[in-house]
């Protein structure tokens, strides 16, 4: 499937459905919980759905609707009746590792193609230190892996470029017999662990953080069952944010919350300092509006706490005066592909004028021209070139356009009722 993209303005209002992250963490936490939980403003995206059925298997009771009710066995949860298989979802893959270091007894861990060459070494180790028992079945740090518990506590070290990794141990450690400490080395992303601390907090698990460095869990804990609404999902919301402001456009999107610890919020501040017209209203929840049309300007951005973010600031970047630079992308280069590469190669082949260094990308204006994509089974950077296409001469096609479901259920939605000119198309080569 692909998308067809052609030059356009948006106008209007949308709605953002809620948070990726948040409702993959409330899922696995209702499942260790033992009794109901009510999970609203979920997003049903692709790897939420993973998560679901992943969490079935383990022995949670899962009933989807416009509200989620999930029903958890408590702090063991069943042995797997079948492979635990991760489709696309890192986040569901590395928590869902340390979950199975729960389980008395064993758990075959797989994914997609994608998910079994992203590293998972870190985290092996410090499960293994921890009491679990777990192995790469090809011996390279990598799914498939065979996992056991039950993990006791201890002291384990990790690297701090996944965050993944660390929400693993801070989820599923304090269920394990005796405390643990964890040392984390240099850590990135670090947006995602205070929305997991976030969690461990209203669930009344007792921790210690000494400045994100070094962590203490309490042994012999358990999860609540809880009813909790979801904040909506700053990622997918950079998406129209960006497109609205590189274009001639007015948009408002509704129920974004400014408050709220997800690291893309940033994007406000990003547009802001760029030049962007951009107004908030009673934090966001009252809408966010951009009218584009105005003059950018680049500036250098940090993404070590934004790794989803440098396909879509790649785009603005071609549509800002001098240049842009993105720089602390290390973490950015080991998502669902190589991130950085993938937006490089692909914008180049828009006419992007582009440099690419270990840890930066430089982008300078750029006059941008329809083409084929590949969308690299890359939900960020199918979204990221789609909307590349609203700027560029002519017709864009971005295959792999389904992916977008990813993380973003409604793109193809919000964007077309925004008045983009999107199509989805089969069998158009160019």
């Amino acid at each position: 499937m692909k998308f067809l993209v052609s030059p356009s303005n948006l106008k209007g209002q949308a709605h953002i459905p809620g948070s990726k992250s948040n409702t993959t963490r409330a899922v696995i936490i209702a499942t260790l919980a033992e009794g109901m939980s009510t999970i609203r403003n979920p997003v049903a995206s692709t790897d939420c759905l993973t998560t679901v059925q992943v969490c079935k298997r383990i022995g949670a009771g899962v009933e989807l609707g416009e509200v989620w009710k999930v029903t958890g066995q408590g702090k063991r949860p069943e042995v797997p009746d079948d492979v635990l298989h991760m489709g696309n979802s890192g986040t569901t893959y590395y928590i869902m590792t340390g979950t199975a270091c729960l389980i008395n007894g064993y758990s075959l861990i797989t994914g997609d193609y994608q998910i079994r060459r992203r590293p998972a070494q870190p985290l092996i180790d410090a499960l293994n230190h921890l009491g679990g028992q777990v192995f790469s079945t090809r011996n390279t740090g990598t799914a498939p892996l065979v996992a056991k518990g039950v993990i006791k506590g201890g002291k384990a070290k990790l690297p701090g470029i996944l965050s993944q990794w660390l929400s693993s141990l801070l989820l599923n450690c304090p269920l394990g017999e005796r405390d643990t400490e964890i040392e984390v080395e240099n850590l990135h992303e670090r947006p995602y662990i205070e929305l997991t601390l976030g969690w461990l907090s209203r669930q009344g698990i007792e921790f210690k953080n000494d400045e994100f460095k070094r962590f203490k869990l309490r042994g012999g804990q358990f999860f609540t069952p809880f009813d909790e609404t979801l904040p909506s999902d700053w990622e997918s919301a950079c998406f129209p944010l960006v497109a609205a402001a590189i274009t001639d456009s007015d948009i408002t999107l509704l129920g974004m919350d400014i408050q709220d610890v997800q690291g893309d919020k940033v994007i406000v501040d990003i547009l802001k300092e760029m030049g962007a017209d951009i107004e908030v209203k009673e934090q966001g929840k009252g809408g966010i509006r951009v009218r584009g049309g105005k003059r950018l300007r680049g500036i250098e951005i940090d993404c070590a706490n934004i790794p989803d973010a440098p396909p879509i600031l790649s785009v603005l970047g071609c549509r800002a005066e001098g240049k842009t630079v993105l720089r602390n992308l290390g973490a950015s280069r080991l998502k669902e592909t190589d991130r950085i590469k993938s937006i490089h190669q692909e914008l180049t082949k828009m006419g992007a004028k582009m440099e690419e260094s270990r840890d930066s990308l430089t982008i300078y204006t750029s006059d941008l021209r329809g083409t084929l994509i590949d969308g690299h089974h890359d939900h960020r950077i199918v979204m990221a070139t789609a909307v590349a296409g609203l700027i560029a001469e002519g017709d864009t096609l971005v295959d792999h356009a389904e992916y977008a479901k990813i993380s973003f259920p409604t793109f193809y939605e919000v964007m077309k009722g925004l008045g983009a000119d999107i199509k989805f198309v089969e069998g158009i080569e160019r």
